[in-house]
């Protein structure tokens, strides 16, 4: 079995800075890819940013400049820096992670439960 934690969310005001943090667990084999998306009221879950285990990223547009993923792959962990939040940023942020498990080859899906991130004067 496997869990994803995330930690860091919370309210901020605009141009402040947050950094989110997941964490995997469980009979990890390995990891291929960790990432971020996020739901907004309304809005389709979006990804926000992934990275592989070797440091491969990849990011929506509407955040580069501003966001930057990152992974400490010793602690299965990968991080979320956002800088300069804005309004529209706010929504759940879910950690998503494709990674096998002891026992299998095959690459599986794993969600963490979210954590609120806020945007607010």
């Amino acid at each position: 079995q496997v869990q994803l934690v995330e930690s860091g969310g919370g309210l901020v005001q605009p141009g402040g800075s947050l950094r989110l943090s997941c964490a995997a667990s469980g009979r990890i084999f390995s990891i291929y890819r960790m990432g971020w998306y996020r739901q907004a009221p309304g809005k389709q879950r979006e990804l926000v940013a992934a990275i592989t285990s070797d440091g491969a990223t990849n990011s929506a547009d509407s955040v580069k400049g501003r966001f930057t993923i990152s992974r400490f792959n010793a602690q299965n962990t990968v991080y979320l820096q956002m800088n300069s939040l804005k309004p529209e940023d706010t929504a759940v942020y879910f950690c998503n992670a494709d990674l096998r498990i002891i026992g299998t080859m095959a690459l599986r899906d794993y969600w963490g439960q979210g954590t609120q991130v806020t945007v607010s004067s």
